[in-house]
């Protein structure tokens, strides 16, 4: 493998982007809420395992990890648990003071807090070992961030500088425009790679690549051959998880 490209190797994302994706480098999946994002970004970190990478995930829109890894089993055949020492999760936890180790691969933090953050994923870091294309942070649902009354303008710029700024890890971030537009169009603008998703009844998902960093890529849009019955049970889950974290993020 080319180490300064990762290739998804599957069907669909490969005819989008022949070249692979510049490592490192920092990607945002943006669009409204329920239109799929996850599904697409965990189609990158998928091949950033079987590359060798490691992970450090901060899945907001899942209570879990174990949700992930379900997940991605049923989307992409691939089993987390046979990549030991490899991902290790980040929890949201308004309840923990600084960052806690639940257990081998989960630490619990309160991610609301941007002073957080440098601490979770260097202790995440850590935990994993480093090989193949290095580390990628990616995290799910992240605007769900800015709807903190205290943080909200220190976490927007926060997550600026990891997309802007920070090149010793790969990023894939995935967020929703539903709300808050014109926050999340900050870091769209920032990002190296920037991608589309959105849904179109009954029940199909489209992605289209708006730009990327030194890599050929086609300007069309695709739909993503993702069963109906894993797009409406990622909204399902988006939908319960928005409505149990806006509430208590509110309150942060």
């Amino acid at each position: 493998m080319n180490m300064d490209r990762l290739k998804t190797n599957i069907g669909w994302f490969d005819e989008l982007l022949p070249e692979g994706i510049p490592i490192p480098s920092s990607t945002l999946i943006s669009g409204p809420g329920g239109s799929g994002k996850p599904l697409i970004e965990f189609a990158i970190v998928a091949a950033w395992l079987k590359a060798g990478g490691s992970l450090v995930g901060i899945p907001l829109q899942y209570p879990s990890g174990e949700l992930v890894k379900s997940a991605m089993k049923k989307l992409y055949q691939i089993e987390l648990d046979d990549y030991p020492g490899k991902i290790v999760f980040i929890e949201f936890d308004p309840h923990v003071e600084g960052c806690k180790k639940s257990d081998s691969h989960t630490l619990k933090a309160n991610m609301v807090k941007p002073e957080l953050w440098d601490e979770a994923i260097s202790t995440a870091e850590g935990m994993v070992s480093r090989s193949g294309p290095g580390t990628m942070v990616f995290g799910s649902a992240l605007n769900l961030l800015l709807f903190s009354r205290t943080y909200k303008h220190m976490m927007l710029n926060k997550l600026k500088e990891y997309l802007q700024q920070d090149k010793s890890r790969s990023y894939a971030f995935a967020v929703s425009t539903t709300a808050l537009a014109e926050e999340i169009s900050v870091l769209e603008e920032v990002a190296d790679n920037l991608m589309f998703t959105r849904m179109e009844k009954p029940m199909k998902l489209f992605l289209k690549i708006e730009r990327m960093k030194g890599v050929e890529f086609l300007d069309r849009e695709q739909e993503v051959p993702i069963p109906k019955k894993m797009l409406e049970e990622i909204n399902e889950i988006a939908e319960a998880t928005r409505k149990t974290r806006i509430p208590e993020i509110r309150n942060i």
